[in-house]
């Protein structure tokens, strides 16, 4: 350290901040600026600058051997934080006699000394500068002193002129938004970070501070909506910051669940439009050919007629239901789950299947079975669905396997065919609400997507758990426990 401040240097490197303000900086990089400076000036091995909020303070600048600092906190608690904001405004303190965890960390690296200065405005702590010393017989002197006093005076007159300061975000207004709030300078790197945004990225303040921003940044009053790489989207909005500092807002809040209410309603458009598109045309068709040609058309050819509008209007109306339950809200009913004879419960299912779908069914269910707790009366619907399932996608004629059994937790039936199986990957997919392995009007197979959402649904109510396997020879094995009653 030497005997003497290098006010040379100072002036100097003052001159090349002033200039910079004159230029249009402001806020982070001036500061940094002139703790770069100081600190050959002041014969230090660094530098710092502390921000203070309500909450506590943060490290918002530094230099030299203290670089790694910028972004720690100081909670309002920390020994550290009560000691830079009580006693003298100008004071020298030992670090290895303070406690608290930043200290401690500075004395490992051999930073033992520091001068420190608090920035105030009308008596109202805004920060603290710190210039640090290596251990040693020489402390600093007076002109380090006074040197450290003027600057920090001169940090707290950028806060007066709201030039891009305060930076870390925890004053009462910004912590308390809703929404993700950052400022960035004109390089794009973010000068603010509020606690909104640390919760909405995943970024804390400290990750956040200095590096670009995590997404893009859309024009200046226009709205952008932005998908993350895990998946969420963020609706962004941006504004410029009136000032010499060219700063720019930009406020973003999760908008996930928004996405997907509007996807599920484009979804639920597309495929209703589609599955309706082919009964309605058939029994207009029919309906058509019975009015302008009654006369001429046969009994026979009028009973085919009427027998095709009643299958496809059953269609229909298994359609509705089908929309009509994915959109109701979950739960049962009010009766509570009770003990039930799965075995006798699949029985009188499989009379109420359409009779191609019963006639394709084979049936093995173990005598004993033990009973199951949940909903008996849902079964059916959980059987049908299944086993339509099953039968759109296997060969015509082929069969439908339904076995059950039991293990010392849970009751189970199994619902399998032979048909084009199911690929690994989308044995989770296949649940999910109007979710179709193929896309557009050449499906090959129709369907709303909508049955093994279902399914799902109508089991987890039951605490139970719903599961497909490819089957061993080729297929799909569709899985259901309930909980043994």
């Amino acid at each position: 350290m030497p005997e003497r401040t290098n006010y040379a240097a100072l002036i100097a490197g003052h001159r090349v901040v002033i200039e910079m303000i004159n230029s249009g900086d402001a806020g982070l990089p001036v500061l940094t600026q002139l703790l770069r400076v100081a600190q050959p000036a002041l014969g230090a091995a660094a530098m710092a600058f502390v921000e203070f909020g309500p909450a506590g303070g943060r490290v918002i600048a530094a230099t030299g051997a203290a670089e790694w600092t910028v972004g720690r906190p100081l909670p309002a608690t920390d020994p550290t934080t009560v000691c830079l904001l009580s006693g003298p405004r100008v004071q020298q303190v030992r670090t290895d006699q303070l406690t608290g965890q930043l200290t401690g960390e500075l004395v490992a690296r051999g930073l033992h000394r520091m001068v420190v200065a608090r920035a105030e405005i009308g008596g109202l702590t805004v920060g603290s500068l710190h210039a640090l010393y290596p251990g040693g017989d020489e402390d600093p002197g007076a002109e380090q002193h006074a040197v450290v006093a003027y600057l920090a005076s001169c940090i707290a007159h950028m806060y007066g002129d709201q030039s891009g300061l305060p930076v870390h975000g925890d004053g009462p207004v910004v912590a308390a938004l809703a929404d993700g709030l950052a400022v960035v300078d004109r390089e794009g790197h973010v000068r603010l970070w509020n606690p909104a945004a640390a919760q909405v990225t995943g970024r804390a303040v400290g990750q956040a501070l200095n590096q670009p921003l995590p997404f893009p940044l859309p024009p200046s009053g226009q709205v952008l909506d932005h998908r993350l790489p895990d998946g969420r989207w963020l609706r962004i909005t941006s504004g410029e910051l009136a000032g010499p500092a060219a700063l720019r807002v930009v406020s973003f809040r999760d908008i996930t669940d928004q996405q997907r209410r509007h996807h599920d309603r484009d979804l639920f458009v597309a495929v209703t439009s589609h599955e309706l598109r082919t009964p309605v045309t058939v029994i207009k068709g029919y309906a058509d050919t019975l009015t302008d040609h009654w006369e001429s058309l046969t009994d026979a050819d009028r009973r085919q007629a009427a027998r095709v509008i009643g299958q496809r209007a059953n269609e229909l109306a298994r359609l509705v239901d089908r929309l009509l339950s994915s959109a109701a809200e979950p739960g049962p009913g009010d009766d509570p789950p009770a003990p039930f004879d799965l075995g006798d419960a699949l029985r009188a299912a499989v009379t109420d299947l359409p009779a191609e779908l019963r006639h394709r069914l084979v049936l093995d269910l173990p005598a004993d079975l033990p009973k199951a707790l949940g909903y008996r009366p849902s079964l059916a619907t959980v059987l049908t669905e299944l086993a339509t399932n099953a039968g759109k996608y296997s060969p015509p004629g082929s069969p439908i396997e339904v076995t059950a059994g039991a293990d010392g937790q849970t009751v189970s039936f199994r619902v399998g065919d032979r048909g084009i199986g199911i690929r690994p990957e989308h044995v989770e997919r296949a649940f999910d609400r109007f979710w179709q392995g193929e896309s557009g009007d050449r499906r090959r197979f129709p369907g709303a997507g909508l049955g093994l959402y279902l399914v799902r649904r109508i089991v987890e109510q039951q605490d139970g758990w719903v599961f497909l396997r490819p089957r061993a020879g080729g297929g799909t094995v569709a899985e259901v426990r309930l909980p043994r009653g």
